[in-house]
C-alpha cells in the first residue's frame, strides 16, 4: 500500500503546523486541544523545518524544568526530518519508523507539506492488507 492511499483513509485532510518561534507552551496547547503526539514546526505553514514530539517536551522539561515551556519550538524541535513521498510504501515508512524509534512521518512533495502519516496509520494499512491478502488465499484455496 502506498502512502498516497494511507492520506485517503485519514479522517482529516491537511497538516496542523506551528511557527518555529512558537513557545513550547503554545506547541503543548496544540497537541493537547488536538489529540496529537507531534506537531509540524514551518515558517510558511508550507515547508517543514523540524518536528516536535510531546517526548521532546517531557525530555527538555526533565533537563532544564518548566523554564523551557517559554522557550522557542526551533530549540527543541527535532531539526534532522525524516519524510516520505506519497508514492513511499507502507513497508518503507514501517521501516523507516522502527530504525528511527520515531511514530510520526511528514509526507513532502517537492519540498511541500502534503500530510503526515503516523505508525498507527502505517499499522492499520498493512494489517488491511493482510487480511485483503487471507481472503484471497483462502478464496484461492476453496476454488472461488
Amino acid at each position: 500500500m502506498l502512502v498516497s492511499q494511507i492520506l485517503k483513509s485519514k479522517a482529516s485532510a491537511g497538516v496542523v503546523t506551528i511557527k518555529p518561534d512558537a513557545s513550547v507552551s503554545e506547541a503543548a496547547k496544540v497537541l493537547a486541544e488536538k489529540k496529537f503526539g507531534t506537531v509540524v514546526v514551518s515558517a510558511d505553514g508550507e515547508h517543514p523545518d523540524g518536528i516536535l514530539s510531546e517526548r521532546d517536551i517531557v525530555r527538555e522539561l526533565a533537563k532544564s524544568g518548566g523554564g523551557c515551556l517559554d522557550k522557542a519550538v526551533n530549540a527543541n524541535m527535532t531539526k534532522k526530518l525524516v519524510t516520505c513521498t506519497s508514492q513511499s510504501s507502507a513497508e518503507e515508512v514501517l521501516q523507516q519508523m522502527t530504525d528511527g524509534r520515531f511514530r510520526h512521518m511528514p509526507v513532502v512533495e517537492d519540498g511541500v507539506l502534503v500530510g503526515i502519516v503516523t505508525l498507527g496509520d502505517v499499522v492499520k494499512a498493512q494489517l488491511k492488507t493482510v487480511a485483503m491478502e487471507k481472503d484471497a488465499l483462502q478464496g484461492m484455496i476453496m476454488g472461488h
